[in-house]
């Protein structure tokens, strides 16, 4: 029996994916992460699976198991963008995703994995999926440098899988993230904070040229993340690192005033001061280019800004459900 192994499996991303394949049918999952920490439990407690592996004791499992795996998913990753030892980063998202590259590449098995649009910085260069432009980009903070060197390393790789996409996630939201706390989407925080006080908190601008709220951002739900995998793991002979956004970049104000008429709440926001911390690494803008995945087939529509917010809020969290 061939075997899908998802890394990260436990998390946001990583569990939604699971949910999709087994709704799809298929069971013979291997589910690798960190088990310990129980905030996460619930993501896959639902799930149908073959085997539950620790994140460290993986690559054990995989030299014992390879001949019945057909497919890793390397979702997992050290996400936290607050988190500034960039040995952290080196260990979880460099050095161990170059141990599932070339375990997949010594044994020819295909992989996808997830980047980040944390990778475009303040977007100097845009937001094109290119490869050319990959080694000139210029990340903000470790986490964004780490999916960087990543994506360097393997465009220089002569070895591969046999098929690899790397996907460049923008502002992923949706369920399965009650675990995330701070680095949960702003969306997940707006329902809570509506829920608690009647009313939303966004940063201010610090910039002249964007207004309070008014800061843009490329907000992808996970529901069309999962989608575009599913439809990535069957596409051959167009390898490459891949943008995975909507494509239209919507403002603060836009996902706060959705999120109150999901919730049937007059709109209520206050603007408060970026967090120190994050002030000089804060993107005021991003926005896939879209461009070449759609050119290789992909025509599945996007879920909009209203009707994902509107799923999210009414069927997962007034209900704390999960996908």
């Amino acid at each position: 029996m061939k075997m899908i192994v998802i890394t990260g499996a436990a998390g946001f991303i990583g569990s939604c994916l699971a949910g999709k394949l087994n709704e799809n049918g298929v069971f013979d999952l291997v589910l690798a992460d960190d088990f310990s920490n129980q905030t996460k439990a619930d993501n896959i407690n639902t799930k149908k699976i073959k085997e539950k592996v620790e994140r460290s004791i993986l690559f054990n499992w995989l030299e014992q198991n390879h001949e019945n795996v057909n497919f890793v998913l390397h979702i997992g990753a050290r996400t936290d963008t607050t988190e500034f030892r960039k040995s952290v980063f080196d260990e979880l998202n460099v050095n161990y995703s170059k141990q599932v590259w070339n375990f997949c590449t010594r044994y020819q098995i295909p992989l996808i994995y997830a980047s980040s649009a944390a990778t475009y910085g303040l977007g100097e260069l845009g937001y094109s999926d290119d490869h050319a432009l990959i080694p000139s980009l210029k990340p903000l903070n470790p986490y964004g440098n780490s999916k960087n060197e990543f994506d360097k390393w393997v465009l220089q790789q002569n070895e591969q899988p046999p098929l690899w996409y790397g996907l460049k996630f923008f502002n992923v939201y949706g369920p399965n993230e009650y675990h995330k706390g701070r680095m949960a989407s702003v969306i997940f925080h707006a329902f809570h904070q509506v829920r608690k006080t009647g009313k939303v908190k966004l940063f201010k601008s610090h910039r002249p040229d964007f207004t309070d709220g008014g800061q843009l951002r490329d907000f992808v739900y996970v529901k069309d993340v999962v989608s575009v995998i599913l439809f990535l793991m069957n596409k051959k002979g167009f390898s490459g690192i891949y943008n995975l956004g909507t494509g239209k970049a919507r403002t603060f104000l836009d996902l706060a005033a959705n999120t109150f008429k999901a919730l049937e709440i007059p709109e209520n926001i206050e603007f408060i001061d970026t967090p120190i911390d994050i002030r000089d690494k804060y993107q005021y803008f991003t926005q896939a280019d879209m461009t070449k995945l759609f050119s290789i087939g992909y025509q599945q529509p996007f879920f909009s800004l209203e009707e994902g917010i509107a799923d999210y809020v009414k069927n997962f969290l007034v209900y704390q459900e999960y996908l």
